[in-house]
């Protein structure tokens, strides 16, 4: 507010900033909406934060003639730069929720229309998203997205994607920004809804990239929550999409939360096994091989770690041109964890798959010389001691090779 002095009754005790819109708690104490609404739901606290008396009512009553006085101050000090707040909209209220929904419901013509204004409230506050699913806004969309299937003949093209958004689209949306609580998520699990995840996985294979984007997150949320037995029971069709939505890198947003889904499900009863199948370590290795950020290239290399712990998942990986010399190379490159997995990786393929013609491989493509480099370098003692095991196991194929640089040979442990 540059040198105007703020009267201390007009900031909120939360932010310590003019409020906009004021609203009195249970406990008396008068904060700014969008900071105790923060504090309540986002930091799902249950307290008031000034007199931390219990707030299991979160009833916030607005505070009209503290605004009307804020707006009036503003106003007066207009000519310092200081603008006046505007009149706050009220808060949505559950009747409001449930008619959108009826008219969604009951009106098939209405139906995106109502859509898009429960996608406007809930953007607008977690008071909103909040609301929305106490009003069963969560079955309601998530009905929408099973009954709006896409036409099997349209694919995941530049043309489609010109599209408008479809009711579907609206629908899915809102449901990954929701954020929803973990009741609602638990009823979203395949177990508990397979016609919701055949859809999403529907979307991951030919929905806008937008679609593809919220469908891969929500479906990261829903497992979040999701149980042992629930995990081992995921189809291989989800796979098949998540591997699509990897090759075609669509955003550092979407290929991060596939990476992170597939961390999620993978250590679980045979997925390990139908994520290979489903093209998954050819996906990774082209990943890799586009030079992507640090954290993409810490979780590509964790997955394949993952995948690597099985022999279909070694076997693709040394069946690839390339997937031996990308993993040697992100060595020393990218971070401790990522120099630590790749050892790992290179660890699984060199005790259980390393046939002469993968040892030869190895030598060429200067795996070799990477794994003596670590033994030099700064690296963590578990990387040291897997890079120091390779080169033990295999010392009588490698140790003579002339494909190692002579400076690195005296790194080279004995036998």
């Amino acid at each position: 507010m540059g040198e105007i002095e703020v009267p201390s009754h007009f900031l909120c005790p939360i932010s310590m900033e003019l409020m906009r819109d004021p609203v009195t708690a249970v406990t008396g104490i008068t904060y700014d909406r969008e900071s105790i609404e923060k504090w309540l739901f986002s930091g799902k606290n249950t307290t008031c934060p000034v007199t931390k008396q219990d707030l299991s009512d979160t009833d916030l009553t607005p505070n009209h003639t503290l605004r009307r006085l804020i707006q009036g101050w503003c106003t007066l000090h207009a000519s310092h730069g200081i603008e006046r707040i505007p009149t706050p909209k009220p808060p949505v209220d559950k009747a409001k929720v449930e008619k959108l929904v009826n008219d969604a419901n009951k009106f098939p013509q209405m139906q995106l229309e109502c859509i898009q204004r429960l996608k406007s409230l809930a953007l607008e506050s977690e008071r909103n998203r909040k609301c929305l699913e106490e009003a069963g806004a969560i079955e309601f969309l998530a009905s929408v997205i099973i009954k709006n299937e896409y036409p099997m003949a349209v694919e995941a093209t530049s043309d489609h994607e010109s599209d408008l958004p479809s009711a579907r689209d609206e629908a899915l949306s809102i449901l990954y920004h929701l954020e929803t609580s973990e009741a609602s998520r638990k009823k979203l699990v395949p177990s508990n809804n397979g016609e919701f995840m055949e859809s999403l996985v529907q979307v991951l294979a030919c929905g806008r990239c937008q679609s593809r984007t919220d469908a891969v997150l929500l479906l990261k949320s829903v497992f979040e929550v999701a149980d042992p037995n629930q995990l081992i029971g995921v189809a291989p069709k989800l796979f098949i999409g998540i591997t699509s939505v990897l090759r075609e890198k669509i955003s550092y947003q979407t290929s991060k939360a596939a990476l992170k889904l597939l961390m999620e499900i993978c250590p679980w009863g045979r997925n390990r096994v139908k994520a290979v199948e489903a093209g998954a370590v050819f996906a990774l290795v082209e990943l890799l091989l586009d030079a992507p950020e640090k954290r993409i290239s810490e979780l590509v290399l964790v997955v394949l770690d993952q995948l690597c712990s099985c022999a279909e998942g070694r076997a693709e990986l040394v069946r690839h041109a390339a997937g031996v010399a990308i993993v040697s190379k992100k060595i020393l490159r990218v971070s401790h964890l990522a120099s630590d997995r790749a050892v790992k990786i290179l660890s699984s393929v060199c005790r259980l798959s390393a046939c002469s013609r993968v040892l030869q491989e190895m030598q060429q493509v200067g795996v070799v010389s990477k794994l003596c480099l670590v033994l030099q370098m700064e690296s963590s003692l578990k990387t040291k001691e897997r890079a120091r095991e390779i080169l033990k196991l295999h010392s009588r194929v490698w140790k003579h090779s002339p494909c190692i640089p002579p400076r690195l040979l005296s790194s080279y442990p004995a036998s």
